[in-house]
C-alpha cells in the first residue's frame, strides 16, 4: 500500500525540494536514493558501485543488450568498449557481443517507441533475441559449438532505414567525424527563430541568448528513460511543443539533398556565458520529417561545475566563456533526403535530469531557486 501511493504520488512529487528530503521513497522503499543525493561527485562511494572501474576483475564474456532510447544505453556501450580493452580473460576481451535495438529500457516486444513506429524488424520477436540468448548460454555453459561466435560481434538497429546491420566493432571503424556548427542572427529562440545548422563555420554572428528559470523548466518529452511513461514520456516523440519555447534554442539544416546517416558517438561543444555560478546545458539532436515532424533522437547534458571533472567540481566567474562538452551517447539514424537535422539546446530537460538551482550551492539540499541568462557564442 506504502509503495503504491508512493508510485501514485511520484509525478507531483518530482519538484519536491530539497531533493535529499525526497519524501516518497523513505520508510524502507528505496533508501539508497538518498545515498545518491548525497553523492553528487564522482566519489570513492561511487568508484566502489561502478563497474566501468572494474572490467579488469571480469573474466568472463558478456552479451550487452541495450537500445537506442535505454537508460541504460550509455553504459551499455562504454563496457562493451571498456571490456574489450580490460577484460580479465581473453575471453572477455575477444568474446563479447553487443545488440542495440531502438527500444526503450524492459520494452523491447513491441516496435512502437514512445509514438513512433519503427516497423516489424524492430520487434526483438523479429530478431529472436530469446534464440540468441539461449544460444550465447548454450556456447558457453554447455560447451555447444552452434555457431553463435562465427557471427559478426556486433549488431545495430538503423534508424530511418529500419534494418538491422551487422557490424565488426563499436564504434564503427569506417566511419568519418563530421562537425557541425550553429548559426543565426542573434535568435535562434524557439522554432520561429533564425538558427541554423550547416557544415560551414560562423563568420561574425551576434550571439544566441535565453533566460533558464529552475522554476519553469523545459520539460521531458522523450527520451533515455525508465520505466513508466506516466512520469515522463520515454522514447521517441514529437518535439513541437518543446519548440515552441523561448528558452529552447533551434538550430537546423536546410532539407538534406542526400540522406546521411549518423551512426556513434554524438557530442556538442558550447562555448557559452551564463550570469550564475553554477548552471545546466543541454542539447537534443532531432530528426526533422519533410512534413515539420520532429523526432528525437539522443539527448544530453552537462553541470557546469562538472565541465572539467567529475570529482573536482569547480564553480563559474559569472559573466565569464567557458568550454562546454555534452555527451549525447550515440545513435544509429539515417535522416532521409529532404528531412533536417536539428540540434535544440537549452539549460533543462525535466523530470529525466534534475534541475540545476543556479545558486552553486548543493542541489540535492537547495531550497534556493534562481534564474540565469545564458549566451551562446558562435564563436570561441
Amino acid at each position: 500500500d506504502k509503495l503504491v501511493r508512493a508510485v501514485d504520488s511520484m509525478q507531483e512529487s518530482f519538484r519536491a525540494s530539497p531533493v535529499s528530503e525526497f519524501p516518497f521513497l523513505k520508510g524502507g522503499l528505496a533508501e539508497y536514493f538518498y545515498d545518491w543525493a548525497a553523492h553528487p561527485d564522482y566519489d570513492d562511494y561511487w568508484k566502489e558501485l561502478c563497474i566501468e572501474d572494474h572490467h579488469s576483475r571480469v573474466t568472463a564474456p558478456a552479451l550487452n543488450i541495450g537500445g537506442w532510447y535505454d537508460i541504460f544505453l550509455g553504459g551499455t556501450l562504454r563496457n562493451y568498449m571498456g571490456m574489450g580493452k580490460n577484460g580479465g580473460s581473453e575471453e572477455a576481451r575477444n568474446g563479447q557481443k553487443l545488440i542495440i535495438g531502438p527500444w526503450q529500457h524492459g520494452a523491447r516486444g513491441t516496435s512502437l517507441v514512445g509514438t513512433h513506429y519503427f516497423g516489424l524488424a524492430a520487434d526483438a520477436a523479429a530478431l529472436d533475441l530469446d534464440g540468441i540468448h539461449f544460444r550465447w548460454y548454450d556456447h558457453w555453459l554447455k560447451g555447444e559449438n552452434n555457431g553463435i561466435m562465427d557471427e559478426p560481434p556486433v549488431r545495430i538497429f538503423v534508424m530511418g532505414d529500419n534494418v538491422w546491420r551487422d557490424e565488426q566493432e563499436w564504434p564503427l571503424a569506417r566511419a568519418q567525424a563530421t562537425n557541425y556548427y550553429f548559426h543565426s542572427q542573434g535568435k535562434a529562440n524557439s522554432l520561429k527563430g533564425n538558427g541554423g545548422l550547416s557544415t560551414e563555420t560562423p563568420a561574425n554572428e551576434p550571439p544566441d541568448v535565453f533566460l533558464y528559470n529552475p522554476e519553469d523548466p523545459v520539460p521531458t518529452r522523450g527520451g533515455a528513460l525508465c520505466c513508466n511513461p506516466y512520469f515522463a514520456a520515454n522514447g521517441a516523440y514529437e518535439q513541437s511543443s518543446i519548440e515552441a519555447r523561448e528558452d529552447v534554442l533551434v538550430y537546423s539544416t536546410p532539407p538534406l539533398q542526400r540522406e546521411v546517416e549518423v551512426t556513434g558517438p554524438v557530442t556538442v561543444t558550447l562555448f557559452a556565458v551564463t550570469s550564475a555560478k553554477d548552471t545546466d546545458f543541454t542539447a537534443k539532436l532531432v530528426d526533422v520529417c519533410e512534413d515539420g515532424c520532429a523526432r528525437n533522437l539522443t539527448d544530453g547534458i552537462i553541470r557546469a561545475r562538472y565541465r572539467d571533472s567529475m570529482s573536482s567540481p569547480t564553480l563559474l566567474e559569472p559573466g565569464e566563456v567557458y568550454e562546454y562538452t555534452i555527451d549525447l551517447w550515440a545513435t544509429s539514424n539515417v535522416f532521409k533526403a529532404g528531412h533536417r537535422i536539428r540540434v535544440e539546446v537549452s539549460s533543462s530537460n525535466f523530470p529525466r535530469f534534475d534541475r540545476n538551482t543556479n545558486t552553486g550551492n548543493t542541489i540535492a539540499e537547495d531550497t534556493e531557486f534562481k534564474p540565469a541568462m545564458q549566451t551562446v557564442l558562435h564563436t570561441s
